[in-house]
């Protein structure tokens, strides 16, 4: 039996998200019926981040142990025949150690949201990035996102569903630029709370319409309330690029 490290890219679009749920199609459900296609028994998929419904990943890792002798190329092409009906694609896939885990291996995660700032709305990336029609200043955003870096108690941005222990977080990168009519902000950590980039974006918004000032977002991060925040981002603009391992 091998362990493999698979990484992955899919649009979020269709799914419930990337965990295995009663209410929908899943990435997990579809990346275990491949494997179990491929490997002719079931076989259990863990990923590195449970994105939400309609979040997209560029660079989501999972792993699985395959019993079948076979090499890590054509484990990679076995899956992605068995994917090519839904939009979920098998960028590597590499044996590991038996002691690696998809999840709590994992050391960093970076995530990417992408705002589109225009007037006219999206048709080509209507489901991949957040439309925002008013005029948005993305330096007084940038201003206020270094106000979040740092460890803190996140609880003014956490998910009433989040089910982790603690709402202390370490964010180690909270940055914010515009190219164009895109603007672009970069999140990374080691983990994440429930809707935690959601909700930083969703805030940080607030500062860049005028709405609120540096000042807002600091006296809500202290707050340590949810309704102290600004609100959740869509899942459209949301993206999982990278996940580091040591």
């Amino acid at each position: 039996m091998t362990r493999y490290k698979l990484t992955l890219e899919y649009d979020g679009t269709p799914f419930v998200g990337w965990q295995r749920q009663d209410n929908g199609p899943s990435v997990q459900a579809e990346v275990e019926a491949a494997v179990e296609a491929f490997c002719g028994t079931p076989v259990s998929v863990y990923g590195a981040g449970r994105t939400d419904a309609g979040v997209h990943a560029m660079g989501q890792v999972a792993h699985c142990d395959i019993e079948r002798e076979t090499d890590a190329d054509t484990v990679r092409d076995a899956l992605n025949h068995y994917l090519r009906k839904v939009p979920v694609t098998i960028l590597s896939a590499d044996p590991v150690d038996d002691a690696f885990h998809a999840r709590f291996s994992a050391v960093r995660r970076h995530y990417h949201y992408r705002i589109l700032n225009r007037r006219p709305p999206p048709a080509i990336e209507r489901d991949k990035v957040w439309w925002i029609p008013k005029t948005v200043d993305a330096a007084d955003m940038q201003a206020a996102a270094q106000v979040l870096v740092g460890h803190h108690d996140f609880s003014s941005f956490r998910a009433a569903s989040c089910q982790a222990k603690s709402p202390v977080k370490t964010l180690d990168q909270l940055d914010v630029s515009r190219n164009g009519t895109e603007i672009s902000v970069t999140a990374v950590a080691r983990s994440f709370l429930h809707h935690q980039v959601r909700n930083m974006v969703g805030t940080l918004m607030w500062v860049g319409t005028g709405k609120w000032t540096v000042a807002d977002v600091r006296a809500a991060l202290a707050a340590c309330d949810r309704t102290a925040a600004g609100p959740t981002a869509p899942p459209e603009g949301l993206y999982l690029v990278q996940v580091d391992y040591p």
